[in-house]
């Protein structure tokens, strides 16, 4: 089995490397691409009110999450599985504590931000006129981001005060309860129930809701620009369930043989990185699936990466909630 675990601290070191280099570059794209979005973007639906599309903003906090996830938890995943690195009392609490405030910090606001996007969609595309206007102004948007971040920043204080070194050189927590807490709440729900269950519902809503509309005989033609943005986060939603699922099985495997005194095997070892690996996706890949998903993201990609200044022209392909006539209203 020795072999195996050889395998196994390879994989996390290789892999690991390749995932750095390209979330690093995928997301300093997106935060310039959705900085340009979120600046830019107004627009009128119906009666001429003037509304916000909040997709950008969400994506653009979820992609500034995602950027601080591979410069800081990522490389120190790859010094603990790959070198086999030991934390002593001196960096206990840049590699322990304060790691995991991050990690989990940025996770789930990383996480809550795309959901709020999605659900944004979901309200826009809507054939409703009271669910659309229940989007929020530009302003109500920032304050909900402000919100998120403030919540969730005070609810993973307790990761500092709790994890602690062991004297192999792991961090761990020895608070009983709330380490039953922390993996119920963060690993099994917050970074698997919710986030699973959310983006599979509201993800199949928002694509019923365009198909309806574009059987509907309408001279719009912002309904395809609005499906390219659906689909989008449908494809995004796929990667956060594939890092959700087997993060959470591990987390649940860890809680049922939490007692157990034996030790851990070279099957196990080799789990723990794929799951932990698989956890870095959403942070990884969102760039790559948005710009295979999205024409206009793939526009302005090469508009960024050829240094072209001149973005005003892009306003004529921006993303736009769906105006419906009074007819389609329900």
């Amino acid at each position: 089995m020795i072999q195996l675990d050889i395998i196994s601290h390879q994989l996390t070191i290789i892999i690991g490397i390749i995932m750095f280099i390209f979330g690093l570059i995928g997301n300093i794209l997106n935060i310039c691409i959705f900085t340009n979005w979120s600046r830019s973007r107004r627009t009128v639906i119906n009666n001429n009110n003037n509304r916000t599309n909040n997709s950008s903003l969400y994506l653009l906090v979820s992609s500034i999450a995602n950027l601080i996830l591979i410069i800081y938890p990522l490389p120190t995943r790859i010094l603990f599985d790959g070198y086999q690195y030991q934390v002593t009392q001196r960096d206990v609490f840049i590699l322990c504590k304060f790691r995991y405030y991050v990690m989990h910090t940025c996770d789930i606001i990383s996480l809550t931000c795309v959901c709020m996007a999605t659900f944004d969609r979901y309200l826009i595309s809507s054939r409703n006129v009271r669910l659309r206007h229940m989007s929020t102004t530009r302003q109500g948007t920032k304050f909900i981001i402000f919100l998120i971040i403030f919540i969730l920043g005070l609810h993973s204080i307790p990761l500092i005060i709790y994890y602690n070194v062991s004297t192999t050189g792991q961090c761990i927590i020895y608070f009983s309860i709330y380490l039953n807490y922390y993996r119920y709440t963060f690993q099994i729900f917050f970074h698997g129930i919710i986030p699973i269950i959310f983006f599979s519902l509201f993800s199949f809503l928002t694509f019923k809701q365009l198909k309806i509309l574009t059987t509907k005989k309408t001279t719009n033609n912002n309904i395809n620009i609005d499906k390219q943005l659906s689909r989008m986060l449908f494809l995004m939603s796929i990667t956060i369930v594939l890092s959700c699922i087997p993060y959470s099985i591990e987390s649940i495997y860890y809680l049922i043989f939490a007692d157990s005194s034996q030790k851990q095997t070279s099957y196990i070892l080799l789990f723990h990185v794929i799951s932990s690996l698989l956890f870095y996706t959403n942070p990884v890949c969102s760039f790559y699936v948005y710009y295979i998903s999205t024409s206009n993201f793939r526009s302005q990609t090469r508009k960024i990466i050829l240094c072209k200044k001149d973005f005003n022209h892009f306003m004529n392909n921006q993303i736009r909630p769906i105006t419906i006539s009074n007819n389609l209203q329900q």
